[in-house]
């Protein structure tokens, strides 16, 4: 079962499963009519539902009636809200109470065995005083004056961590690198939109990226993990943050640190653009990098696919 299977990340990964001979049956969950999200002809191993999953009844319902009834065994959880802009009660019950409320269904499903949750590597702390290379041991972003997209994907996170070990699910959280395309969430998506990207002068710090193609084989992977635990799924590129400007056709312009989260603020208001300085003012300033080296273990995950970036020299 595949939740947020109308999203870009989430039909890629429906398609991945389909042509894995070891999958049986794809339920996919999405909160958009099939023929929106999921444009299949007529694909006999899938099951297509809309469903709100901040609504508990219906949760119960999904799982305990065409889940039950498929036998799924493997729950991949990928629905997020995507936009930092977004916030409120109604924000936090789609990111943080639907994930706690399909971890405690599913402690009880009579056939679900593994719950697989995509998370975030918003979720660690960066600073200058921390490794650049970043394990799952790395201290987390636990700050209450965070922005609320950053808080509840650390609620969520470890809302599924705390669980590993005390129910007979196998748990695994992924934590995967930022996904630098459109309808994906990226913030860094967004301050690529402009044809002038602002960076504060003194600081070009290390970026890790995720293209689409490498975080849909990870998930894929995962489905079929013997462990549980955590895990950093990092990508294929990585690279200081002027030359991700310049491989992306951009003019970079250096400013004061001070000047960055006005300028930003203007350009979301005017604009209407969901880039955030503010949220992303760390990472513009210090490095960090994913440490992939537990999911090549365990899973055998070892990023293959660059970012198509528009510029290739």
């Amino acid at each position: 079962m595949v939740t947020g299977a109308d999203t870009p990340i989430g039909e890629r990964l429906v398609r991945a499963l389909l042509a894995d001979p070891k999958v049986g049956h794809v339920l996919a969950v999405g909160t958009r009519p099939m023929e929106e999200a999921l444009p299949f002809e007529d694909e006999r191993r899938l099951t297509y539902l809309a469903v709100n999953l901040t609504r508990e009844r219906r949760v119960r319902e999904l799982l305990f009636g065409p889940a039950r009834d498929l036998g799924i065994e493997v729950l991949v959880h990928t629905a997020m809200g995507t936009a930092a802009s977004e916030q409120g009660k109604a924000v936090h019950a789609a990111n943080v109470d639907a994930t706690r409320d399909l971890l405690a269904l599913c402690e009880r499903h009579p056939t679900i065995r593994t719950f697989v949750l995509r998370s975030y590597s918003e979720v660690y702390q960066v600073q200058a005083d921390l490794p650049v290379l970043i394990g799952e041991d790395h201290p987390i972003n636990l700050s209450p004056n965070a922005p609320q997209y950053v808080r509840d994907r650390v609620e969520a996170d470890l809302g599924a961590c705390v669980r590993m070990g005390l129910s007979g699910l196998r748990i695994l959280v992924l934590r995967c690198a930022e996904v630098l395309a459109p309808g994906t969430g990226s913030q860094l998506f967004d301050y690529l939109a402009s044809p002038i990207c602002l960076r504060p002068i003194g600081y070009d710090p290390m970026l890790n990226l995720l293209s689409v193609s490498d975080i849909v084989n990870a998930l894929a992977l995962s489905v079929h993990a013997t462990e549980q635990g955590v895990f950093n799924v990092p990508g294929f590129d990585t690279l200081p943050l002027s030359l991700c400007i310049a491989k992306w056709g951009r003019a970079a312009i250096p400013v004061p640190g001070a000047w960055m989260t006005p300028l930003y603020r203007w350009r979301r208001q005017l604009r209407g653009h969901d880039f955030s300085y503010g949220m992303n003012r760390r990472r513009f300033h210090y490095s960090g990098v994913l440490d992939g080296r537990r999911a090549r273990d365990v899973f055998a995950y070892t990023p293959t696919h660059p970012i198509d970036w528009p510029v290739l020299g």
